[in-house]
């Protein structure tokens, strides 16, 4: 009666295969950068383009309180629609706990004037002291020349 002994270790492979890692590091990047751009927190408008943009990084921030005016005259707090009686009185909601805030304001290029005027007044009244106009820089030749 003897013992069978099998010699399994022989058989292990020690080398790491990658290849499989890599693939679903490429999928993974491929859905990262599709789903990026999806994630902002903003209603789609075509913002006025002008030459001398002024830069508003604190707008882009988690905590940026952004009012949209649409170019049919709607309103957007964030991406909640906003009944434009209502705006003054919800913009002073989110800034009971953080007094002192800029209200950053980004209104469609083909959106009425008195929409845009409007929607600055209810924020105004609701307290605001600093409003930031949003705008684009235009596309064009940064040479400056020809």
């Amino acid at each position: 009666m003897g013992i069978a002994v099998r010699n399994e270790g022989s058989k292990v492979n020690s080398n790491i295969n990658v290849t499989p890692m890599v693939d679903v590091m490429l999928v993974l990047l491929i859905i990262f950068m599709v789903i990026t751009p999806m994630l902002q927190n903003k209603v789609q408008i075509d913002m006025a383009q002008v030459d001398n943009a002024v830069a508003m990084p604190d707008a882009d921030k988690e905590d940026a309180i952004v009012v949209a005016v649409t170019r049919d005259g709607g309103l957007f707090l964030g991406q909640d629609k906003v009944a434009p009686d209502q705006l003054g009185r919800m913009v002073a909601d989110k800034l009971a706990d953080k007094p002192g805030k800029t209200i950053y304001v980004r209104a469609d290029a083909r959106a009425q004037y008195k929409a845009v005027e409007d929607a600055i007044d209810d924020v105004r009244t609701a307290g605001v002291d600093e409003v930031g106009l949003l705008t684009q820089k235009k596309a064009g030749d940064l040479a400056g020349g020809e």
